[in-house]
């Protein structure tokens, strides 16, 4: 085997994830490292969490980037809030559910489920039931944004419905920061954790976290020591502390929290609610162009996202052979369906740099080409004229 330096291909990436990366956060990852106990390093520690506090909407002081991808995020909430033998309320919609409730019962918890069909939002009659019927519930999870459906849950009923019933709220936000509202003070969110690489539209490996006193509480006062040594807020909290003085607990990813920073940088630059609205804006660009040249959305308008539209395969088209050339002839790259709906729909994120003009130009453009070439039942060139007509 030779073996010489990676250069990887320069793509369009609209898939589920990662998101497209801006040039200024790609110079910010190339800058020196320094020591992860370094003065100026604890600086940039500060100055994140803060920008991650803006991000999440909330003044939490155990607000912090763990040293791991989007799914150690999600461990490290339920490692540290909840013990063996306790209750908790999981809501499943899609995949991501499910890795819920297999966190759950790694953790020697019981998992109480409940379930909505994919491609719906979290039924919050069907939650408040099951807070009713397990009054000892220590914890109620779902996810914000549903990745693998493209559909939006209510976050602020199902938070309030968890403090009526005295239970923690842990929300998955890993696609929704960014993207689309979350108010963690405001909604009444005890715990959530989100990805860098989706709407934040920074590199993969780390995933900000934020805990409320409440939840602060419960992990201070555990009766057992929490399953991973590595992911013990107990522990981490002496690292990312307040102030100079900082206890070791391991060498924070030096380069990948400089692109963090970056990232968060720009969103608190542009504004949240501002980026709301644009990620609003391309989605209805995309919307213009796709319903136009035929093709349909496979979830409700009223629970959609924005940043992470799933569409209909038309009749007689192969998924594989569709992205494929997408791929190999305009280096654009979508998202296959998963689990039920794999082979059914495409998953096209428009998730912060990604959800812009050129994008959504791109993407309709070369759908009509490829489809219109394969003898999909589309109308040609009233997708990319719709968009046109967006933009204008």
């Amino acid at each position: 085997m030779t073996v010489s330096s990676f250069i990887p291909p320069k793509r369009t990436l609209m898939g589920p994830g990662p998101s497209d990366v801006p040039e200024r956060v790609l110079q910010a990852l190339s800058r020196p490292t320094i020591g992860h106990l370094d003065p100026e390093f604890i600086r940039l520690m500060d100055e994140t969490k803060f920008l991650l506090q803006q991000a999440f909407h909330t003044k939490n002081q155990l607000t912090i980037p763990v040293s791991a991808p989007g799914s150690a995020g999600m461990e490290t909430c339920f490692a540290n809030l909840l013990e063996p033998g306790d209750k908790a309320i999981v809501c499943q919609n899609g995949v991501f559910g499910m890795r819920m409730r297999e966190n759950v019962e790694r953790m020697g918890a019981n998992a109480i489920m409940v379930e909505d069909e994919w491609g719906t939002a979290v039924d919050v009659e069907k939650v408040e039931q099951a807070l009713k019927a397990n009054p000892d519930a220590k914890l109620l999870a779902f996810v914000h944004a549903e990745t693998s459906t493209g559909v939006e849950s209510d976050v602020k009923a199902l938070c309030a419905l968890a403090h009526q019933y005295d239970c923690l709220s842990l929300v998955d936000a890993v696609t929704s920061v960014g993207g689309i509202a979350l108010k963690v003070d405001e909604w009444g969110v005890d715990a959530v954790y989100t990805g860098t690489q989706k709407c934040l539209s920074s590199t993969p490996g780390i995933s900000p976290v934020s805990f409320s006193d409440a939840a602060v509480e419960v992990i201070k006062n555990r009766h057992t020591k929490v399953q991973s040594w590595f992911l013990d807020l107990n522990l981490v909290m002496g690292y990312w502390g307040e102030g100079a003085k900082r206890a070791y607990h391991h060498t924070a990813p030096i380069n990948p929290l400089y692109g963090l920073h970056e990232a968060l940088l720009s969103l608190h630059e542009e504004g949240n609610e501002n980026a709301w609205q644009r990620h609003r804006h391309h989605h209805n660009g995309l919307k213009a162009g796709l319903e136009a040249m035929g093709l349909e959305f496979a979830v409700q308008e009223s629970i959609r996202l924005p940043q992470l539209n799933a569409v209909s395969i038309p009749d007689g088209i192969d998924d594989a052979q569709v992205r494929g050339r997408l791929l190999n002839d305009y280096s654009l790259e979508l998202g296959a369906g998963l689990g039920k709906f794999a082979g059914n729909l495409w998953r096209i994120g428009l998730m912060g740099a990604s959800a812009c003009e050129e994008n959504v130009s791109l993407c309709v453009t070369a759908l009509d080409e490829v489809l219109s070439d394969m003898g999909a039942a589309i109308e040609k060139g009233a997708g990319p004229a719709a968009v046109l007509k967006h933009y204008a």
